[in-house]
């Protein structure tokens, strides 16, 4: 997947980014820089990336980009809901979610960022995401993703599939 951006404030730290994605019959998505929609865009290490992210995750996720990174990954919060720490409806009610549930949306971010990175398109790396892996024990490694370390596990999967190097 080649992305195109564009900085359009790139003199303030709230800067926006304009992403040019192609998708049948939409306009291009405008992230907020730093917001789990933009790190998903983004997911490589910079200079002060992980200190911003780590910044973002105390001050904690506005409920507008948690529904934006829903929407840019094709999702529902019905399908994050066994991986979040607060329930669906809890979530609802908040304008800023507190730090577990934060950490989550970014540890997310992260691994959407280097699943499409990985994959040729958001459609397969959902579908693999769905899909049963015999090197995490028969597991669907979507349903691990409730753990740090299920996380880590997926995550180092995608590495091997992205270096061709199979258990």
């Amino acid at each position: 997947m080649n992305i195109k951006t564009r900085t359009e404030n790139s003199n303030t730290k709230q800067g926006s980014v304009k992403m040019k994605v192609p998708r049948k019959g939409s306009n291009p998505v405008k992230h907020s820089k730093f917001s789990p929609s933009w790190v998903v865009v983004h997911s490589k290490d910079t200079p002060g990336f992980k200190m911003e992210l780590i910044g973002r995750i105390r001050d904690g996720v506005k409920k507008s980009d948690w529904k934006q990174l829903i929407q840019y990954t094709d999702s529902t919060e019905k399908e994050f809901e066994h991986i979040l720490p607060a329930s669906i409806s809890s979530m609802q009610k908040k304008t800023v979610y507190g730090k577990e549930t934060s950490e989550r949306i970014y540890e997310l971010a992260r691994l959407f960022g280097l699943g499409y990175e990985v994959f040729d398109s958001k459609e397969d790396f959902k579908k693999w995401l769905m899909t049963a892996s015999k090197t995490l024990g028969n597991r669907i490694p979507f349903e691990l993703l409730d753990s740090s370390i299920g996380f880590e596990m997926v995550e180092n999967e995608i590495i091997r599939i992205q270096y061709n190097v199979y258990s």
